[in-house]
């Protein structure tokens, strides 16, 4: 197989990338020509990967940290700086689930969750940003999700961390723009290790776990590489979503629409005129997949 020159030169860190999502990911910036860390907390499938890079012609090392743990996020870009001599991207892919409704959700549901997708983007992404604001470039893609964005069913952990690595994206692209640093988000459609866990026992679950299974990760890993590149300097900022062969645009939180009232509001005049001014624009308790209804293409 043919390596291109997109990211020849360029060294990127990508979290949990040993298997699913991640390891295609990895991948498809090795076949770009980048060189990779590849992190997962299992060595021997992130040795398996590190050998399949290798093949390919392009350098790769594995690593076992943590994305939870702040030395952990710091071992790993360090190693890329030590292998490689730069640290050019990170894509903060590494994730877990808890599946549960709210009301039964525990406190150890909802860290474990946080501490890999929100604090692991977060640990990771500063302890490359030191090193992108002294070369004066670099780029961070992290993972988010329709559960975030949108919504679904027992999943109150995993939304709002998701929800937040939105939110940590857009400040890191505005904070770092002026070091030629860009910051992006990808939620991904896929069928992988983490999806595989998803609870499937009623006809609902199960209609929508066997739509994932259509959704092959190298769809979404060709996306990663190329906001990976150069030719991705002018994007910052926005959230994409891919499923087989679409690429979404995601919206972002504007005001739809307002109501005034120049004396003030009373609980009485909100109910009686702000009210069902607005209502007409409010969101339903949309899903996911009420939102994405259709097959994949």
């Amino acid at each position: 197989m043919s390596v291109t020159e997109h990211l020849k030169g360029k060294s990127v860190v990508v979290t949990g990338s040993g298997r699913g999502i991640g390891r295609t990911i990895a991948l498809e910036i090795a076949k770009a020509g980048g060189n990779v860390v590849v992190n997962d907390l299992d060595r021997d499938v992130a040795e398996e990967v590190v050998a399949e890079i290798k093949a390919l012609g392009v350098d790769a090392v594995a690593n076992t940290d943590s994305v939870a743990d702040w030395e952990g996020a710091n071992n790993m870009v360090t190693q890329a700086v030590d292998n490689f001599g730069e640290i050019s991207a990170v894509v903060n892919n590494a994730g877990n689930l808890r599946d549960v409704i709210f009301h039964k959700m525990t406190q150890d549901d909802w860290h474990q969750v946080m501490n890999v997708h929100l604090n692991g983007s977060f640990n990771v992404s500063r302890a490359a940003a030191t090193h992108f604001r002294n070369q004066e470039s670099g780029c961070c893609v992290h993972m988010t999700s329709t559960s975030g964005l949108i919504g679904n069913f027992g999943q109150a952990n995993y939304a709002a961390a998701k929800a937040g690595i939105v939110g940590l994206s857009k400040s890191i692209a505005l904070d770092m723009q002026r070091y030629n640093v860009r910051s992006n988000c990808i939620a991904p459609f896929a069928w992988s290790r983490l999806t595989a866990s998803i609870p499937a026992t009623t006809p609902d679950q199960i209609a929508r776990v066997e739509k994932l299974k259509k959704m092959t990760p190298e769809k979404v890993g060709i996306v990663v590489a190329a906001l990976c590149s150069d030719r991705a300097a002018h994007i910052s900022g926005q959230i994409f979503a891919v499923r087989m062969n679409e690429i979404f645009l995601m919206g972002q939180s504007r005001p739809e629409r307002s109501s005034h009232a120049g004396d003030g509001w009373t609980i009485d005049s909100i109910f009686e005129t702000a009210m069902p001014q607005l209502e007409s624009h409010f969101y339903p308790l949309d899903r996911s997949q009420d939102v994405f209804s259709w097959d994949p293409v």
